[in-house]
């Protein structure tokens, strides 16, 4: 797994938790992933739920895996993601648990 896509709650949430997002991007960012952060896609949240996930799943397929954040499972969202990713073969697990550098990464051909 070296592209990583981030799901997690967004909806209802102060700032639609952008920060928790943030952070997390940094981290595995710095653990030498490609992460593909939901809150940095470039879709204006005013267009309401579903285009946003239409623009999150067209880059969740384009990775290698999902990082869970905290209270994914509470989110109809990040469990549609995580319901794809599954579904797709893709492995999903709690962000929190990818604590090991990444040795090898392939240059991005986004």
């Amino acid at each position: 797994m070296k592209r990583l896509y981030i799901a997690g709650p967004m909806s209802g949430l102060p700032d639609l938790n952008f920060p928790a997002f943030h952070a997390e991007a940094a981290r595995l960012r710095d653990l030498g992933y490609r992460v593909v952060n939901p809150a940095e896609i470039n879709v204006d949240p005013s267009l309401g739920w579903a285009a946003c996930m239409r623009a999150d799943i067209a880059q969740l397929v384009t990775c290698d895996g999902v990082a869970l954040l905290p209270g994914w499972e509470n989110s109809r969202g990040a469990r549609l993601e995580q319901h794809i990713a599954q579904s797709l073969g893709m492995p999903t697990v709690p962000a929190a648990a990818l604590v090991d550098r990444v040795t090898e990464v392939e240059p991005c051909t986004c």
